[in-house]
């Protein structure tokens, strides 16, 4: 898989939907709804950065897949759940919001784990 690429399609996603949020929410969204949407773009570039790092670290073989994996799937839970709120889903869809922070930590967990693992060889 290529991290890095799908790292840098994250970044350039979080750029636009920040910017449509920023622009294209104004009179639509509550502040509520603003502060959701703010917070997923925030984690989505900042998973996108991570994820560029991890497909570095994965070349490098410092890192395994499943870290990206488990850092792509938690922001897109995460990220998206909060974007569809803001876009009208219903409020409990906010339920699987958690699922995807677990899976951001359990993937950023994993990497200090394998790169412990592989310094201490």
């Amino acid at each position: 898989m290529n991290w890095i690429g799908i790292g840098a399609l994250n970044m350039a996603i979080a750029v636009g939907l920040g910017a449509f949020g920023a622009h294209g929410l104004k009179g639509i969204a509550d502040a509520q709804q603003l502060g959701w949407w703010h917070t997923a773009t925030l984690y989505l570039l900042v998973h996108a950065l991570g994820l560029l790092i991890a497909g570095l670290l994965i070349r490098l073989n410092y890192a395994t897949q499943m870290t990206a994996w488990l850092l792509q799937i938690g922001v897109i839970i995460f990220a998206g759940s909060l974007y569809a709120m803001t876009l009208g889903a219903p409020r409990w869809f906010g339920a699987i919001t958690p699922i995807g922070g677990v899976l951001m930590i359990a993937g950023w967990v994993w990497l200090a784990v394998t790169t412990f693992r592989s310094t201490t060889s």
